[in-house]
């Protein structure tokens, strides 16, 4: 792990510093080092800040709490993360108004429960350009709207002993310094012109934002699923294991690179069953979940490689968008 954090963190910096100091007179390189960039800051997303923030990094909660904090040299925000992830998701997977992750704009339908329009007939083409503003819809969006929700939901004060105002402060205050060294530092030290600049930061959020949605998305919005809809009065009829492996999918878990790169998020059922067991024993925790499963006659959601997960999921895309 301390490797892997090491080799991650090196090659997002990198870029960074070549861009920065590098004098790159190329203009297909110069996009290649912020692409480089938006691939390892999904990486450092996945592998680092994922297992921190869950207490699954290390068995030292100081490390878990600083690792957890790497979050915003990416734009990111612990609190937010810890709130929408850790408590909403885990807890209520694709329960409908609970679980965030399937509440999508008006013009996306992640869940059967929600309203159909017309528009989302075409999802299964238009959705993909979306995933790509996933982060940057985080550093200049979400988070602060999340902040506020949270607070009016009483949510912030159930995982945090800090007020609304410390979080929402030191979310500004890190935003700020995010935008300082990753936009204004390459207009005030390089003769890059400023739409080259932004052109290419919009393009290494697009690409982290792209990969992370193609490792979360399949893991939970497929036609295998059991959506439940609280906002109905529904009662989940099923106990919490039973509801995750019912609700969450495994995917290419035979590719060692994808594992390693996606910090197991494609052993999505043992990290929901276990999200405080870093990722690294998920491949021998797997055989036990898939035979306790089947001992208990339950689903163990399971697709070959990682082309057929996105496949499927598209095609649950296509089927929300019709049904």
């Amino acid at each position: 792990m301390y490797f892997k954090t090491c080799f991650m963190i090196t090659c997002y910096l990198t870029p960074y510093f070549l861009i920065l100091f590098g004098d790159i007179q190329n203009s297909w390189l110069y996009s290649s080092l912020w692409l480089l960039m938006g691939i390892f800051m999904s990486g450092i997303g996945l592998s680092i800040m994922h297992d921190a923030i869950h207490g699954a990094y290390s068995k030292n909660k100081t490390v878990n709490l600083i690792l957890g904090e790497v979050i915003n040299l990416v734009g990111g925000a612990s609190i937010n993360w810890k709130i929408q992830h850790n408590v909403l998701h885990h807890t209520y997977t694709n329960i409908e108004e609970f679980d965030e992750d399937i509440n999508a704009p008006f013009f996306l339908r992640f869940s059967p429960n929600k309203k159909r329009m017309g528009i989302h007939r075409f999802q299964y083409i238009y959705a993909w350009f979306f995933y790509g503003l996933l982060t940057f819809n985080w550093a200049f969006f979400a988070d602060f709207d999340s902040l506020i929700r949270y607070r009016k939901k009483g949510l912030i004060k159930t995982i945090s002993k800090r007020s609304f105002a410390f979080h929402f402060l030191k979310t500004t205050l890190l935003r700020l310094a995010y935008f300082t060294y990753i936009l204004i530092l390459p207009m005030w030290l390089t003769e890059v012109s400023f739409l080259v600049i932004l052109f290419n930061f919009l393009l290494m959020h697009f690409v982290a934002g792209f990969i992370l949605s193609c490792i979360f998305q399949p893991a939970h919005v497929m036609e295998i699923s059991k959506f439940s809809n609280a906002k109905s009065g529904e009662q989940v009829p099923r106990d919490w294991a039973s509801h995750q492996l019912m609700n969450t999918v495994n995917f290419a878990t035979k590719n060692k690179l994808l594992t390693w790169f996606a910090g197991g998020l494609n052993h999505q059922v043992e990290h929901h069953l276990f999200p405080s067991i870093c990722h690294v024993h998920y491949t021998k925790l797997s055989h036990i979940v898939r035979e306790t499963a089947r001992e208990f006659n339950l689903p163990y959601h399971n697709l070959p490689t990682f082309r057929s997960a996105i496949w499927t999921h598209m095609k649950m895309l296509k089927h929300l968008g019709k049904a």
